[in-house]
């Protein structure tokens, strides 16, 4: 494991790389605006892809080095991310775009312009708690690259049977809200519903050309 930190005109990002030892992809992933890189899920990804033929980078915001507690307009983040995409691409592999929550939406918004090779959208969030009519579906329908949503069943920010029709793949963690957490009366426990995220993008990676 090692950290690059990035500057960007959002301020210092900082990269946290999991090398794969035969490396054939790259898989980026962002925090949410209210969470970081120590989610379970993220850890989970940069524990398991390596072994699967997957480098994982798990990219801080420059709001996040910074210390701060509220993430910036969207704008911002795209700014951010753009910067920091030149180090993720250096290794010369295809980058899956990725990231979870707010990082999800920066994911879908730039994957063209930015040549990723796929996005992996954890729990993106379809809108906000309580308000089905703000969707963002639009931004998940216009990645233009293949797209992996994994979605807690009892996400407040947009259950699975709510996604519209597109073409993008979604699988849902049975029970998870948005942190992909489990209540203890589930019939799955914590490390079962996390498995499910892991499982999912190892297959779905390795299905990607």
């Amino acid at each position: 494991m090692t950290t690059e930190i990035i500057g960007t005109d959002a301020g210092d990002a900082r990269v946290t790389w999991h090398p794969a030892k035969r490396p054939r992809l790259v898989l980026a992933v962002s925090h949410g605006a209210g969470g970081g890189i120590e989610a379970r899920d993220l850890r989970a990804l940069a524990e398991v892809l390596p072994g699967h033929g997957v480098t994982v980078a798990r990219v801080e915001q420059p709001w996040r080095v910074a210390g701060k507690k509220l993430a910036p307009a969207p704008k911002t983040l795209d700014v951010g991310w753009r910067a920091i995409w030149p180090a993720l691409a250096e290794p010369g592999l295809p980058v899956i775009s990725g990231g979870r929550s707010a990082g999800a939406r920066v994911a879908c918004r730039t994957a063209v312009e930015l040549g990723a090779h796929a996005v992996l959208a954890l729990s993106f969030p379809l809108h906000p708690p309580g308000r089905p009519e703000k969707s963002r579906a639009d931004e998940l329908l216009g990645s233009g690259v293949p797209t992996l949503v994994v979605q807690g069943g009892n996400d407040p920010f947009g259950k699975p049977e709510e996604f519209p029709p597109g073409d993008f793949e979604l699988t849902e963690v049975p029970y998870g809200d948005h942190g992909f957490a489990v209540p203890k009366r589930a019939p799955l426990d914590q490390d079962e519903a996390v498995a499910i995220v892991t499982d999912a993008v190892v297959k779905w990676s390795g299905s990607l050309g």
